[in-house]
C-alpha cells in the first residue's frame, strides 16, 4: 500500500456546520481552483475543505504518483470530527482517486460527486491531456490562461496560472507515466454510496461519455447529469449550472 502524505487544506463555511464536504481537484490544478463548488456549498450551510493533491499546490512531493497513491492520501483525509465525509467532490484525476478511495473504504464518504471524472483514459484522451498540460507549463502567465479560456471568471484565470506555477511538472508527467493503463472502471463498479457524475458536454469536450459512461452507469448507485455547452471543467465554463447540479445532488436529488 502506498505511504500517504498529509494534504494541505483550504476551508470555507461555518466551523460548526453539521455537513462536511471535501473537494478534490484535477491534474495540474490545486484546491483553490475548486472555489466555485466551495462557495456554493458554503452558502448552502456546508463546511467545505479543498485539498492540494500530492505534487500539486503546496502539498508534499514524492516519487509515487499512481492513482492508488492519490487515493490513499484521500482515504487518510477526514473531517475534523472523525466522522465520514457527508460529500466528496472529485474533478478529473480527483474523480478517479476519489472513486478508488470510496470503493476501497465505503465508510469514507456518504455521497460522491464526480466532475467529468478520469475513470478510463484511452490514447486520444491521454494525448489531449498531455497537450493541455504542456501548454500550461510552457507559459504559466495569466495572459496565456486568458487567451485559452477567455470566458472564464477572472479568479479562475488567476488561480489556474498560480496552479501551473505551483505544480511539479515532473509529478504531472509521472501521473501519466505511472498510470498506464489509466483505468479505475473496476473500482467504479464496486461503488456502494450514492454517486453522481456531473459531466461536460461531449459536443464540446468530455472524458466521460459514450460507452464508458454507459458502463459506469450500470452500477445502480451511479447517476449522471451533463452540463450543456461546457467542456472538461463545467464549474469554470458554466459555474451556475454546475453548482446547481451539485447542490441538487448534495440535498439528496439525482
Amino acid at each position: 500500500m502506498p505511504a500517504p502524505v498529509a494534504l494541505p487544506r483550504l476551508t470555507w463555511g461555518a466551523p460548526g456546520s453539521s455537513r462536511h464536504a471535501l473537494l478534490v481537484h484535477g491534474l495540474g490544478s490545486n484546491g483553490a481552483l475548486m472555489w466555485r463548488y466551495a462557495v456554493a456549498l458554503a452558502d448552502a450551510g456546508w463546511r467545505v475543505d479543498a485539498v492540494d493533491l500530492r505534487g500539486h499546490g503546496t502539498a508534499p512531493r514524492t516519487l509515487d504518483y499512481s492513482i492508488a497513491a492519490y487515493a490513499e492520501d484521500l482515504r487518510q483525509t477526514g473531517p475534523s470530527d472523525d466522522e465520514p465525509w457527508d460529500l466528496v467532490v472529485g474533478h478529473s484525476l480527483g474523480g478517479a482517486a476519489s472513486t478508488l478511495a470510496s470503493a476501497t473504504s465505503p465508510a469514507w464518504t456518504r455521497r460522491l460527486a464526480l466532475i467529468d471524472p478520469a475513470i478510463h483514459l484511452e490514447d486520444r484522451d491521454r494525448q489531449t491531456v498531455r497537450a493541455s498540460q504542456e501548454r500550461a507549463f510552457a507559459d504559466t502567465s495569466e495572459a496565456a490562461v486568458r487567451a485559452e479560456h477567455p470566458d472564464w471568471h477572472d479568479l479562475d484565470i488567476e488561480l489556474k496560472a498560480i496552479a501551473a506555477q505551483q505544480a511539479s511538472r515532473w509529478a504531472v508527467e509521472q501521473t501519466s507515466v505511472q498510470n498506464t493503463p489509466w483505468d479505475v472502471r473496476e473500482a467504479a463498479a464496486r461503488l456502494t454510496v450514492p454517486t453522481h457524475v456531473i459531466a461536460g458536454d461531449p459536443s464540446v469536450y468530455s472524458i466521460f461519455e459514450g460507452a464508458l459512461a454507459a458502463e459506469v452507469l450500470r452500477n445502480p448507485v451511479v447517476s449522471m447529469t451533463v452540463v450543456p455547452g461546457t467542456g472538461h471543467s463545467p464549474h469554470r465554463d458554466d459555474p451556475d449550472a454546475a453548482a446547481a447540479a451539485l447542490l441538487a445532488f448534495s440535498e439528496g436529488g439525482a
